[in-house]
Parts: structure tokens; sequence; C-alpha cells
């Protein structure tokens, strides 16, 4: 790999922007260049602009892609990288459907081109920070663990104002939102054996359900349980977008939305961990992400979200997810 890599990103619409932020401030990469429709956005986002993806990668010498597009078109994104021999990252929700994602992992595989999923909640500095204490014993063993999230941007008439495209997604909230929360609970806790989940639509002018609890049990035993919607805001407000509480044998650590870290728990309550990560996205997750990236490609280590482990626990649990909505009963990962 050469000292510094030269990148294309691919859409430069509203949570691009994050990605692009984090590209310019990332040593060893330079944004080399930029395809979206919207010719501006993409000028203002890198020296060399261009309309397409296919213009771009015929026009530039690159040494990766950020697939930084809606769902439906990471299939074909995914298809013209593996054509020009190009490693990508690519933003989820991974693909509209299991047999659209399995067509991107082993059109990746066929090519022989590295691919990650942009899963960037495990990368919050805080769920870092967890996962270390965890792994010190700090708590002792995990008995039970809880995800509230919640943001208030999926009330009235028109909902979802600063991507309105998800009123129209016939999956949301699992699909584009708590798939964070699946992905991160298996990065916390290990392999997912069961799940349960109960869903409904409240806000009926969006085709998608905007209201979630899901039970997860994992191979060790562990169950937790994921509890979201976006028609309230957490107190106090901050960076993070959710509660978290895990207890376990000898002790509790809280996450709160001001994204520190608590032990103990009512009056007994203290700071164990204040976040510091103040420039980014929700604990700098993106840059996390991507440095992931870059070093992984350097050094030849595996992803930690790569695209086929990626797709046989993240998103065949956001499947399963589903298919237990439908049919009213929890459905073990381990016969899918």
């Amino acid at each position: 790999m050469p000292e510094t890599l030269r990148c294309g990103i691919v859409g430069c619409g509203f949570f691009a922007q994050n990605h692009i932020e984090a590209w310019r401030r990332m040593a060893g990469v330079e944004l080399a260049a930029a395809a979206d429709p919207d010719l501006e956005r993409a000028r203002q986002a890198a020296p060399r602009a261009y309309a397409s993806a296919e213009e771009m990668l015929r026009a530039e010498r690159l040494d990766f892609v950020d697939l930084a597009t809606r769902p439906e078109t990471h299939l074909e994104l995914v298809r013209l990288a593996a054509a020009h021999g190009l490693p990508a990252i690519c933003q989820k929700p991974m693909a509209p459907s299991w047999m659209e994602a399995v067509a991107m992992v082993e059109t990746a595989e066929s090519a022989g081109i590295r691919l990650m999923i942009h899963e960037n909640w495990r990368w919050q500095a805080w769920y870092r920070e967890i996962m270390r204490r965890l792994d010190a014993g700090d708590i002792g063993v995990p008995v039970s663990y809880s995800f509230r999230t919640r943001r208030r941007d999926g009330f009235g008439g028109e909902p979802y104002a600063s991507q309105p495209y998800f009123r129209h997604m016939p999956r949301l909230l699992i699909y584009e939102t708590l798939v964070h929360h699946i992905d991160t609970a298996r990065f916390l806790f290990g392999g997912l054996t069961k799940i349960y989940g109960q869903a409904r639509r409240v806000n009926s002018v969006i085709a998608g359900e905007d209201c979630v609890l899901l039970a997860l049990t994992h191979e060790s035993g562990l169950a937790g349980v994921i509890d979201g919607h976006r028609f309230t805001e957490l107190e106090p407000d901050g960076p993070a977008m959710e509660e978290f509480v895990v207890e376990g044998e000898r002790g509790t650590l809280t996450l709160l939305t001001d994204g520190n870290l608590y032990a103990g728990s009512g009056t007994g309550r203290r700071r164990v961990w204040t976040n510091e990560a103040v420039e980014g996205y929700r604990g700098d997750s993106v840059f996390g992400t991507q440095r992931h990236f870059i070093d992984c490609l350097n050094t030849g280590a595996p992803f930690e979200s790569g695209g086929r482990e990626y797709l046989q626990t993240t998103f065949a649990a956001v499947e399963a997810a589903y298919e237990s909505v439908a049919q009213g009963r929890a459905v073990d990962l381990r016969r899918r």
C-alpha cells in the first residue's frame, strides 16, 4: 500500500458529510475525488468532482472507494468497485434484501477485493470503553443489559426532515436505526442465538415501523433488550442517542446521553469515565470506523465488520427480527 491512500467517495448527501469530515482530518488518506448526481455537492467534497461513480472510477487512480449512498445502490456500486479492483467501505444498511447482501459479498470475494460495512455505533468512544471494562472484569459476569434509544424527529406530517426518504421505506426502525444496537450488542457480548421482536407503526404518514421492542439472547445465555422509537428526547441532551445499562455480578455500568459512564445505581451512582471526544459524529465514531478500515488495509488484519461476517451476523439478525415480528415468535438464528 502507498504511504497515502487515495479515496474516492460516492454520495455526498446528509450522512456522507460525516464521512467527508473524518477523511479530511485523517493522516495517511487523501480525499481525492467525489461522485454525486448533485455536482455542486461533489465539488464541495473533494478537489475533483464527478456526476457518477462510473465516470470517477474511469478517470481517477484510487486506492479505495467509500460508498456513502442509499442501500438500494450498494450492490451495483460494489460490482463497480470490484470491476476496478478497489477495496470498498460501504455505509449501512447493507442492502434492501438478503439476496442483494449475499450478492455483494460474493461479488467482492470473487473479485478478490476487501469489503467492510461502515457500522459506526460500536466505534463510539463510550462503547469502546465499556468493552474495555467488561474485558477487565470490572462488573464481573454480565447478567442483563438494555438499550433505550430515542430521538424526536418521527412525529407529525413531515417526519425525518433531515432524511425525508425515511418516510417511504417499508422497513424503517430496525433496518435503519436498531441495526446499530444489534451490532453493538454483538460487539459487547458475543454472538446471538435467538431474537424476538414486536413492532408497530405509530405515525400513519410513514410506510415502515417506528416503535420497536427486541429481546436478544446470546451464545453465553445472556439476554438483553433493545427498546426504540423516535418520538421523544432523552435527558440530558448530549452526544449519545440512547441510554445503556449493563448489570453484572459485581456491579452496574450505565451510559447516559451525555456520553459519560457511571458505576453503581440510585443515589450511589458515580461517574467513572468522561467522554472527551468533541470532534466528529457521536463519540467520533465515523472517524474510528474509517481509521479501522485504513489500518486493516495497511496491515491485512481482518475488519471487525467485514462483508461476510457482517452478513452472517448483524444483517442476519435484522432479517430474523423482521421474521419474528411477522410470525409473532422468537427466531433461532442457528437455524437460519
